[in-house]
Parts: structure tokens; C-alpha cells; sequence
């Protein structure tokens, strides 16, 4: 008797349906979770396909609303709206192509932290009144420098002002200065104080005869043609000329005080600064500090950075100083100067904590080369936000810098300040 020829193929059809049934059940049941994405921030999840080597994802629906796409295996993009979204993966197996069916999975969009914070302006009828944000760029000796303030999402997110500042000038002599402050947040007129303190001290030292008197006793200095004791006193004398220049921002404070009917103490503000230029023998730098903001040099190669003030922080320091109290001018006021000559340097960095708080979540960290080349590195756009400081195509570095300076990060939300020296 002829056996008909189905009846040989009947049953590894059925084997073949039973096989492609259970891997499209077996990976309709698999539990996947997707990472939680946040909204306004770059997303991408790749699906782990090795256990369905059979499985093939067609398309996945609903994404296009949420700002994402699919392609290889790989959802990418970036969010615009948080919600819970409910994704739809369409998928075939390979032994029956024609037969798409579906996988239903979440995608939870987290809101971006920053729209969370009110940013309300400042009043503008306020007789302190200043800028939320106000940025510079510009020469600085024979190098460039920006600098950029930002309020900080605290203050934007109850209408207060920015109590940074900063003041950048060039001076007789091809001198060059930048001084910047933090003002107290305890102080009730701490903008004020800031604006004043950086003001005031960058006037004083627009003076030809006070620069031609601090270059003088540079000269003595650091010529090698004077005698030891010569080169003593013009080290005193140069210190001396910038007490002088602090002395007379203190005063300027505690006049403004009065004429306000207030104490001093309501203009509690930082202060740090350096007095740069050019000569023969290399760059000098003369800098002073009081407060918890550092003045950082990082030399030519790269490979070393100096601290150049005193910094008011830590366990004993007694807690942060200001420029409006009158007993930093005691016998020990000498060590905030700094008196330094280098052949070249790259960078020269002054800021307020909000940079550095976040930044080098420490105050030795300031000293530490590694720290800033990690610095730098996320300033070259190694960040959340592929924000990018270029310091060679500079056209808009202003502009960059300012964006850079809103990265967001957890529990750091005050002023931020930042001048670079390049």
C-alpha cells in the first residue's frame, strides 16, 4: 500500500508551530524593565536579545510622541514631556515572519529637576538692583579671559538677586585685574556688598602712580640685581601698597553703610583678586583673599596647580571671614597677599563655591591636579549636558560659559561664579 507524502510532513509542521509558539510566549512573558528615562536628557536602552536568537522587534509604537526612536534593537532620544509611557513592541519570529504580534512594557519619563525651580526676576525697581546673570569677555595682559555670574536656582526660585559679583579692568601700565566676591547670604544687603567690594578695589589700583610704585619694587624683586635686604623691603613695601588697597574697600563699605543707615555687616561679602602683568622676567601676580573663594594657577604644561590665597574654610578656621569685618586687619592680614612670578601659566581660575562645591566637592581637592584636569575635561563637554567651553574657537566663549555654568547638581543650587584666565 502507497503511503501519501503528507502524511510524512504533518508532523514536523507541527513540531515547527509548537516550537515558534512557545518562543513567541516566552518572550511575550519575559519581565522587562526599562531604566526610567528624565525628560529634556539624552535616553538610551538596548534590549538584551541574546536568549530569543529567534525573535525579531519590528517597531516599537507610541514612541515618536515621547521624542524617541528605534533602531538595531536600541530606543534613543531625548524626552520633551514626563509622563508614564505605555510602549508597544511588535515582533515576529523568524520561522513565521508573516504573524507580527505584540509586548506591552512601561517606560517611566522622569521631569527634568531643573523645571521644577520657579525662576521669578528680581525686582527691577529695587534701588540694589542687579542682573540675574551678567557674563565678560575680553583681553586680559597679553592673554583672554571670561568670566561669567549666575543667580543661583535658590534665589531665582524665590525672586531674590544674585549676591556674586565680579570686576574686571584694565589698568595704567598694561596692568590687568579681575576681582570677584560672594556676598553672605545671611547679610541683608550682600548684592550691594559684593558690587562694592569688587568695585572699589579694582578703583583703587586704577592708579598710574600706585602701579608704577608696585612695579618698581617688583623690579627690585626679581631682577637679581639688588641685595637680600633691598629685596626685603621691597617685598614689604609691595605688600603694604595692596593692604593699603583693602583697606580702602573696607572703608568704602562701612561709608556706605552709614549713608544707608545700616550696619556693615548687612554688606557681608568675599573678596579675592589678582593684579597681573607682563614683564621681562615672566608674569607676576599679586592676589589677596578673604572668605572661603579660591585663585588658582595651573602652569603651562599642565602638570601643577597653586593655590594663591588663603582660604577662610575648614573645621578650625573659624568659619568664613569677610571683607567688611575689621578684624581680618590684624598682624596676621599679611598671609591673605600673594606675591608670585611664573615664566608662563595656562590657566588662571578664580571662583565662588557654587563652582566649587560641586565642582571639587572639597577644599584640598583645589590642590590637587587630578581634580582639575577632570575640571577641564567636563568643561570640554565631558557633562550631562554635552555643554562645551571652547577655549580655541572662542568667538562666543561668553556665551558658552554661561551655559556651562547651569549644570545641575543635587543640593548645589547657589550663586555661581566663574573667571578663567587663558
Amino acid at each position: 500500500m502507497k503511503i501519501p507524502s503528507f502524511y510524512f510532513g504533518a508532523p514536523k509542521k507541527t513540531m515547527d508551530q509548537s516550537v515558534i509558539y512557545k518562543e513567541k510566549e516566552e518572550f511575550k512573558e519575559v519581565h522587562w524593565v526599562l531604566k526610567n528615562a528624565h525628560s529634556n536628557k539624552f535616553y538610551e536602552f538596548s534590549f538584551e536579545m541574546t536568549e530569543f536568537p529567534n525573535i525579531r522587534i519590528l517597531k516599537i509604537g507610541n514612541l515618536k510622541e515621547i521624542g524617541l526612536s528605534f533602531d538595531q534593537n536600541k530606543i534613543s532620544g531625548t524626552p520633551t514631556v514626563n509622563n508614564v509611557y505605555h510602549l508597544e513592541i511588535e515582533f515576529y519570529h523568524i520561522g513565521d515572519e508573516k504573524n507580527v504580534d505584540v509586548k506591552k512594557v512601561d517606560l517611566f519619563v522622569n521631569a527634568d529637576p531643573k523645571v521644577l525651580w520657579k525662576n521669578i526676576p528680581g525686582d527691577e525697581n529695587d534701588v540694589f538692583y542687579k542682573p540675574d546673570e551678567t557674563s565678560y569677555k575680553g583681553r586680559f595682559s597679553d592673554k583672554k579671559i571670561v568670566v561669567t555670574s549666575k543667580r543661583g536656582r535658590s534665589h531665582a526660585h524665590e525672586g531674590k538677586f544674585r549676591e556674586d559679583d565680579f570686576a574686571v579692568s584694565e589698568l595704567p601700565a598694561d596692568w590687568s585685574m579681575i576681582s570677584v566676591s560672594d556676598g553672605a547670604g545671611s547679610a541683608q544687603l550682600a548684592r550691594e556688598g559684593s558690587r562694592l567690594a569688587t568695585a572699589s578695589i579694582n578703583a583703587f589700583f586704577d592708579s598710574k602712580e600706585v602701579l608704577d610704585e608696585i612695579e618698581n619694587n617688583v623690579r627690585i624683586l626679581y631682577t637679581g640685581e639688588y641685595s637680600q635686604e633691598a629685596t626685603s623691603e621691597a617685598h614689604q613695601k609691595i605688600i603694604r601698597l595692596l593692604y593699603q588697597g583693602v583697606l580702602y574697600t573696607y572703608e568704602t563699605l562701612n561709608k556706605t553703610a552709614a549713608e544707608n543707615s545700616i550696619v556693615i555687616n548687612d554688606l557681608n561679602a568675599t573678596l579675592i583678586f589678582a593684579l597681573v602683568k607682563k614683564l621681562s622676567f615672566g608674569y607676576v601676580l599679586l592676589t589677596f583673599g578673604v572668605g572661603d573663594c579660591p585663585v588658582n594657577l595651573i602652569n603651562a604644561d599642565f602638570s601643577e596647580v597653586k593655590l594663591l590665597n588663603k582660604m577662610d574654610v575648614g573645621e578650625f578656621s573659624g568659619g568664613t571671614r569677610f571683607i567688611t569685618m575689621k578684624e581680618i586687619f590684624n598682624d596676621q592680614i599679611s598671609t591673605r597677599f600673594g606675591i608670585t612670578r611664573v615664566d608662563d601659566f595656562s590657566y588662571l581660575v578664580l571662583m565662588t563655591d557654587g563652582i566649587y562645591d560641586p565642582k571639587f566637592s572639597t577644599e584640598n581637592k583645589l590642590e590637587n591636579m587630578e581634580s582639575w584636569k577632570t575640571f577641564f575635561d567636563d568643561l570640554a563637554g565631558n557633562n550631562d549636558d554635552s555643554a562645551k567651553v571652547d577655549f580655541i574657537n572662542d568667538t562666543d566663549i561668553d556665551v558658552q560659559l554661561s551655559v556651562w555654568t547651569d549644570f545641575w547638581s543635587r543640593g548645589n543650587h547657589d550663586d555661581r561664579t566663574l573667571a578663567i584666565i587663558y
